[in-house]
C-alpha cells in the first residue's frame, strides 16, 4: 500500500512567491535615479532641447551629451545634484559650438548729429556799430556791427541775434567840389557765434549819388540784389526808416545824398546783407 504525502498549501504558496520573485529584476535605487534627473531635464524649460544622457552607478550619476548653452549645462548639473541618494555628480556634457553663448555686440552709436548749414540767399540784418559814409570812410577799411535779428534753418536756431559781424569797405569816393559822384560799398565778411568766428560771403551793398539832392543806384559787377539800409539816414535822425531798396535785379544801399552830396549811414543804422555762400555751423550744443 502506498502511502501520500501532502505538503501544506502555507508552503506551497511561499515557495511560488519566491520562484515569481527571482525571475524578475529587481528596480534598484540607481535605476531610479536615472530616471527622475532624465525626466526633471527633460521637463524643465531651460534644459528641455538639451540632448542629455544621464547614468548612474552606486549613487554617482554620469551626464554626458550636447546642451544649447552654458547656462543650460549649469541647469543640468543642478538638477543631477538635488536628486535625492546622488553622491556625486560627472558631468562630462559639452555646449554645442553654434549655441555658445557670446558677448552681444554693442548697438551702434546714434549718427553724429549734423552740421547746421545757413543757405546762400538768407538775409543777415545787422546794425552797424559806426557810422560809415563816402567822405567818412577809407577803402579797405573795416567796420564791426550786430545781428539785428536771429537767423534759424529748418525751424532751429542757427545764428542767435546780438551776435558780433565784421564787415569791409569795398569802395568809398566822396564827392568832389565840382563833378564826380558819391560811392560807398560794403560787405560782410566775418561772424561770431557762440564764441567762434566764422568767414562769410555776402552780396556787396553799394550806392552812388550825384548831382544836387539826386540820388542813384547801382550794382557792383552787375550782381543781384545784395541789401538794403533799412534804419535811419543823414538829416532824418537816428532811425529814421527809408524803405528797403531791394529789387529790380539791383543790390543796394539805400544811401542819402546829404547837403553836400555825400553817402552817409549813422551809427546803428540797420543793413540787410544777403548770403552769397552757404555758412556751415557746427551741430547744436558743439
Amino acid at each position: 500500500m502506498r502511502i501520500q504525502k501532502s505538503i501544506p498549501v502555507a508552503v506551497l504558496t511561499a515557495l511560488l512567491g519566491l520562484s515569481i520573485a527571482c525571475t524578475k529584476s529587481p528596480k534598484t535605487s540607481d535605476d531610479v535615479i536615472t530616471q527622475d534627473v532624465q525626466t526633471k531635464v527633460a521637463a524643465d524649460p531651460d534644459t528641455k532641447d538639451s540632448q542629455v544622457t544621464v547614468a548612474a552607478k552606486e549613487g554617482k550619476v554620469t551626464l554626458t551629451g550636447k546642451v544649447k548653452t552654458p547656462a543650460a549645462q549649469k541647469k543640468v548639473e543642478q538638477i543631477a545634484q538635488q536628486e535625492p541618494g546622488v553622491a556625486a555628480v560627472d558631468d562630462q556634457t559639452a555646449v554645442q559650438p553654434e549655441a555658445e553663448q557670446a558677448a552681444q555686440p554693442a548697438p551702434p552709436p546714434p549718427p553724429p548729429p549734423q552740421p547746421i548749414v545757413v543757405p546762400a540767399g538768407t538775409t543777415l540784418t545787422v546794425r552797424v556799430g559806426q557810422a560809415l559814409g563816402s567822405k567818412a570812410s577809407q577803402t579797405g577799411q573795416t567796420f564791426l556791427a550786430t545781428l539785428a535779428q536771429p537767423v534759424s534753418v529748418g525751424g532751429m536756431a542757427a545764428i542767435p541775434a546780438r551776435s558780433t559781424v565784421s564787415g569791409t569797405v569795398l569802395n568809398a569816393k566822396a564827392k568832389g567840389k565840382i563833378k564826380g559822384e558819391a560811392q560807398l560799398s560794403l560787405a560782410l565778411t566775418s561772424i561770431t557765434v557762440r564764441g567762434h568766428t566764422y568767414q562769410i560771403q555776402t552780396d556787396p551793398l553799394d550806392s552812388t549819388s550825384k548831382g544836387k539832392g539826386k540820388r542813384t543806384a547801382a550794382t557792383t559787377g552787375g550782381g543781384a540784389a545784395g541789401g538794403a539800409l533799412i534804419g535811419g539816414i543823414a538829416g532824418g535822425g537816428k532811425g529814421a526808416a527809408i524803405g528797403a531798396l531791394v529789387g529790380g535785379g539791383a543790390g543796394l544801399i539805400g544811401g542819402a545824398a546829404t547837403g553836400n552830396k555825400q553817402i552817409e549811414i549813422p551809427v546803428e543804422s540797420a543793413l540787410s546783407f544777403q548770403l552769397s555762400a552757404p555758412l556751415t555751423l557746427p551741430p547744436p550744443g558743439q
